[in-house]
């Protein structure tokens, strides 16, 4: 994290190369927890170049607010050239801007890691009306912000109209108009309006409308026909605008209609003059124009499809016949296109069917587009439909084109028009060519603003596209970095957080694409599969609130550091005690060696009895309390250098300190050593009325126990139940943290996903005892995952990492026992998946041979398998 201002400044290239790669940004910002604060604005528009007396050829501003060592706060200008080199600075008295105290960082601090969108305000700065997208930073305690300006977003609405008379407007989640095509500088002062506000009656109906979203609609309003569509944008993490277009039926067919009633009129003259030259061929010309009169019937009531309607000898009707179908098809390619626009989430997908579909608008052969790539100062071949007359290569070395926009060339009868693709703010974002047939149409300077439109409607769309893929690519990253901040948390679990998504992402996937088995029917769309991707990564961020000292316990007296140490001591006071004993003739040279000899036995049993590594039986326990019966002799007050909880908790239970010297036992369980539970009692029983998630824990009857017997005791492994609780514990944290997030349409799931591979088929899991009916797929793949890895892992202090066999045969008794899916895991052993786990995350020494008919054995009769659907 940068502490100080020198180390901000140095990081500046993240901010610059933010802002020149979204145009749309106004601002952005850090804003640090004492109040200082680091904002980067691109100078693009006279007004903030004035607001800020900004000099000749700067191109970005840098506003900083640093706390100075003597309490005053310093506020400072600094000017940037393009290339980042610095200009001028400015000491600013005047800039005492504190973040802490705007919306946009509050919100944001509520809500740690997740993007929030502010109601519409005035900024600081330049008071300009816009909105802020916040988001407080998971690797340092800093708020990053970005500002978007509404005047902004008006430029991108009146560079989508697609004729003159089209409306759009742009609503924020809470109703009110953040940008709309008409202008609203009039409207509700410093508020903006609500819809009902701007007098827009079109797009007031089209928003009330019942039908579905993403679907044009016509409408009649006040006796005009409009081809409407209402579409919501995702911005990321569950933060939707509306975008709705109203476009006037009578200019988009404007032109078709013209020269179509000017043939209807061409071919009823014609007929008349023909008449008396037969009926036959009058009949036959009547049938002609019945058809051509049905065809603009159906395209005046909104339908532009259609079969081609059959040639006719007279080349008038056989021209209109093609006019009536072209106006026809261009109406229908159109509305094609800005579906696809506003609704394909891939971009490549979406370019795909966009370039098909402006081929048909535009009567063109082929269209191809080419993807701006700034790092290697070339374009990238991103889609084609069509065949292009000459072969286009991957990789374009761009150079510039002339200031119209777009360049010309012809091959034969074959032209070629290149344009460039550029975001509202100018910036490049790729290169759309058309090939066409050199005709009278495509000649027309019509027919270039046309295709110019269509261009700048299609460069706003990449750019927004690659705007929200950026914000995706953010939130993945944060959760890795989540997850890779638990694994370094402790140095024994190191990659756990890291191993088991990549192999329950993996297996997932090979179901998915199981055409026959079990699992054949199962699948997962896009969002399906991106819910259990966060899940799995996400499945222990709950380990963040467990103690390392319980989570890396690797003996039995282990808290901080192992008490093994301070039980050696005793042991040493009792060899001093019996040599003084010696010394005054209490014990003979012989009993002082017995003496001895028995100390270095207890203490060698109690220290392998510290290690866990072999079940304990009731013999040994007895021992133990026997050797812990022993006493010495204390001299020294306990109740010194106590914490004041600690000398709190002492005085509850022993109000009256013993006589010095005192007997201690040499193992104890005292009554200090039972830390009871607080006000801070997890609700996790069933019977808790706070606890609202379904919980269904048994809660252990101390927080924590260190009782040396009671430790010393345990007959398998290093934790007590109180230690095991606080491990489990971390299921608990992770739902709860988890649920608390707004969660967008479609990663509902994510909670469920993320919190459910410790339970059980049998419903003996934790922490909710969910019954395996109800246990999904996924949740089943992700229980094998976790198992497989916790077993196999080579980095736990607790035990050693099994061999292949061992842990595949572990597995298996698992699942006779209810506690892993039989059927699942039968998969996992045939599909080998196991050997690539294993050849990726297994040291070569644990990679044994496996016997897969004898592991099948053990398990239970296969059954029909749980439906296979992507249920979480």
């Amino acid at each position: 994290m940068a502490t100080d201002e020198s180390s901000r400044l140095h990081a500046l290239d993240a901010l610059l190369g933010e802002l020149r790669a979204n145009p749309l940004e106004a601002a952005v910002y850090v804003a640090y927890p004492n109040g200082d604060f680091v904002l980067v604005r691109p100078l693009r528009l006279d007004a903030v170049r004035q607001s800020v007396a900004a000099p000749e050829g700067a191109e970005f501003l840098v506003q900083t607010v640093t706390q100075q060592p003597d309490g005053r706060r310093l506020g400072r200008y600094r000017f940037l050239d393009q290339a980042g080199n610095l200009q001028e600075v400015h000491d600013r008295a005047d800039y005492q801007y504190d973040p802490r105290t705007r919306p946009w960082y509050a919100v944001a601090r509520q809500q740690p890691g997740v993007v929030q969108l502010t109601q519409p305000y005035r900024f600081a700065t330049t008071q300009r009306l816009g909105v802020t997208l916040s988001k407080q930073s998971a690797t340092a305690d800093a708020v990053v912000g970005i500002d978007v300006a509404f005047d902004d977003l008006e430029q991108l609405l009146l560079s989508l109209r697609a004729t003159p008379g089209t409306r759009l407007a742009l609503l924020h989640g809470s109703g009110q108009v953040m940008a709309a095509t008409v202008d609203l500088h009039n409207v509700g002062g410093d508020a903006q309006p609500m819809l009902d506000a701007i007098h827009e009656p079109q797009l007031l109906q089209l928003l009330k409308a019942p039908k579905a979203l993403g679907t044009p609609q016509v409408m009649e309003i006040e006796g005009q026909r409009w081809v409407g569509l209402h579409t919501q944008i995702d911005i990321g993490l569950g933060t939707t605008l509306d975008l709705l277009q109203m476009l006037p039926f009578d200019e988009l067919a404007a032109e078709a209609r013209q020269r179509a009633l000017y043939f209807i009129g061409m071919a009823v003259a014609l007929a008349l003059l023909l008449l008396p030259l037969g009926w036959a061929a009058g009949k036959a010309i009547g049938r002609s124009i019945n058809l051509l009169r049905e065809r603009s019937l159906r395209i005046a009531r909104f339908d532009f499809t259609g079969a081609p309607l059959p040639p006719s000898r007279v080349s008038e009707v056989g021209e209109l016949s093609k006019a009536v179908q072209h106006m026809g098809g261009t109406i229908e390619a159109f509305l094609s296109l800005t579906e696809s626009l506003a609704t394909e989430p891939e971009v490549e997908r979406m370019l795909q069917l966009v370039l098909e579909h402006l081929t048909q608008a535009t009567q063109s052969e082929a269209a191809a587009v080419y993807l701006w790539d700034a790092p290697s100062a070339c374009m990238q071949h991103a889609a084609q439909a069509g065949s292009v007359a000459s072969s286009l290569p991957e990789r374009l070395t761009y150079p510039p084109l002339p200031d119209a926009g777009a360049g010309a060339t012809a091959s034969g009868s074959i032209q070629r028009l290149d344009f460039e693709l550029r975001g509202r703010q100018g910036g490049l974002q790729g290169l759309l060519v058309l090939e066409f047939k050199a005709d009278v149409a495509h000649e027309d300077a019509a027919f270039h603003r046309f295709a110019r439109r269509l261009s700048g409607m299609l460069a706003v769309a990449i750019e927004t596209r690659q705007l929200l893929e950026s914000q995706r690519r953010l939130f993945d990253a944060i959760i890795q970095l989540m997850a890779d901040a638990i694994d370094a948390k402790s140095p024994y679990t190191g990659g756990h957080c890291e191993r088991v998504p990549q192999m329950a992402i993996e297996f997932a996937d090979r179901l998915h694409a199981a055409s026959d088995g079990p699992y054949a029917n199962f699948r997962m769309n896009e969002n399906e599969r991106y819910a259990f991707h966060l899940g799995a990564w996400l499945h222990d961020c709950g380990k963040v609130t467990s103690p390392e000292h319980i989570v890396d316990k690797a003996t039995k007296l282990e808290v901080i550091r192992n008490r093994i140490h301070e039980v050696r001591l005793r042991f040493e006071i009792l060899w001093r005690d019996a040599e003084l004993a010696a010394a005054r003739g209490a014990l003979s040279a012989e009993q002082l060696r017995a003496r001895q000899l028995q100390l270095h036995d207890d203490f060698a049993f109690v220290a392998n009895c510290n290690l866990g590594g072999e079940f304990l039986s009731d013999e040994s326990i007895a021992k133990l309390q026997s050797i812990g019966a022993q006493g010495w002799q204390r001299h020294f007050d306990d109740r010194l250098g106590l914490s004041a909880t600690e000398l709190r908790q002492l005085d509850a239970l022993r109000p009256e300190a013993p006589a010095l010297p005192a007997m201690e036992a040499l193992l104890a369980d005292l009554p200090e050593h039972r830390i009871p539970w607080g006000d801070d009692r997890p609700a996790v029983e069933a019977g808790d009325p706070r606890n609202k998630y379904g919980f269904d824990m048994k809660l252990p009857p101390y927080q924590q126990n260190l009782g040396e017997l009671h430790n010393l005791r345990i007959r398998r492994g290093t934790l007590t139940d109180e230690d095991r609780f606080k491990i489990n514990d971390h299921m608990v944290q992770t739902y709860i943290m988890l649920k608390g997030l707004p969660w967008p349409a479609g990663l509902e799931q994510v909670p469920e996903l993320a919190a459910t591979h410790h339970e059980r088929l049998d419903g003996k899991g934790y922490p909710r005892r969910i019954p395996g009916e109800r246990l999904g797929v996924l949740d089943r793949v992700m229980a094998i995952c976790d198992v497989f890895e916790a077993l196999t892992a080579a980095d736990r202090p607790y035990k050693p990492p099994k061999t292949l066999s061992e842990t595949l045969r572990i597995m298996a008794f698992m699942c006779k026992e209810q506690h892993l899916d039989a059927e699942l895991f039968r998969y996992f052993l045939r599909a080998r998946l196991w050997e690539n786990f294993a050849t990726r995350f297994m040291k070569p020494a644990q990679q044994d041979a496996v016997d897969i008919e004898a592991l099948e054995a053990l398990l239970p009769t296969p059954a029909n398998p749980a439906s296979c659907t992507a249920v979480a």
